[in-house]
């Protein structure tokens, strides 16, 4: 008896109909994490996200916007008397310049912070954080040259910080309000670092170091509805006349 052919059927188990599985399978394989995770997400980390970014009528205001309101109302509040401090202590015309600078330009930037706090319904702080408290009573124990490095050492820093904050926020925000006050502190901000630097009284490589080591978190202190926010301008009957910048900052010498 002659040996019988192969059969070669149409069903699925052909070569087309292997593939086809193969197919479907790599398919399934591939969609089933997809479906699963989707399945599993979780509702308390989407509430969590809602309550970060709120809405607003100038857009969406996000925790680090609210985060950036707060910094730039602290930074007055302990810049603006440091810059005081700078016109009444400083024993060059640039260290006293500076000082003028800060004081005007947290003056504007102050009543500016109050504005938009106000149209956010956003609540401020209404004194210094401890850090910056402290950083007010080394100035204050300071005097002569002794003043003058740390005054540049220690403004330095705090702007060096909160430069690289205002440029995170700018990029990113999606709020209106948020984003003018991101330019507008920018502007503040790197002239207080031109005039500072001006002064000849920033060691570079004492900033470098202290820039890059991670800061540490202070707690922000107890914060006020913003129409109760007082604002920030310099002590009644302190005006100082503003001297020309140096022309050959002293070089720098020191830590802050």
């Amino acid at each position: 008896m002659r040996p019988r052919p192969p059969i070669t059927g149409r069903g699925i188990f052909s070569g087309t109909g292997l593939v086809i599985i193969a197919l479907a399978a790599t398919v399934v394989a591939l969609l089933v994490p997809l479906w699963s995770y989707a399945g599993r997400q979780d509702p308390a980390s989407a509430n969590v996200l809602s309550a970060r970014t709120v809405t607003t009528p100038y857009g969406p205001l996000s925790e680090q916007d609210r985060d950036f309101v707060t910094k730039v109302r602290l930074a007055g509040l302990w810049e603006l008397p440091a810059g005081q401090l700078a016109q009444r202590k400083g024993t060059t015309p640039a260290v006293r310049t500076a000082g003028q600078h800060l004081v005007d330009g947290h003056t504007s930037l102050d009543a500016h912070v109050r504005t938009v706090a106000t149209q956010l319904g956003l609540a401020l702080p209404n004194e210094p954080n401890a850090q910056q408290k402290e950083w007010l009573d080394t100035l204050n124990a300071a005097e002569g040259q002794e003043f003058d490095r740390r005054f540049a050492g220690l403004l330095r820093l705090a702007h060096g910080r909160v430069f690289s904050l205002v440029a995170q926020v700018r990029a990113g925000t999606q709020n209106s309000l948020v984003r003018d006050l991101a330019d507008d502190a920018n502007t503040t901000v790197l002239d207080h670092i031109k005039v500072l630097e001006a002064t000849g009284y920033v060691d570079f490589s004492v900033l470098a170091e202290d820039l890059a080591a991670p800061a540490t978190p202070v707690p922000t202190p107890p914060e006020v509805d913003p129409g109760a926010a007082a604002p920030v301008t310099p002590s009644p009957g302190e005006t100082y006349a503003l001297p020309p910048a140096a022309a050959s900052p002293p070089p720098a010498t020191g830590s802050p």
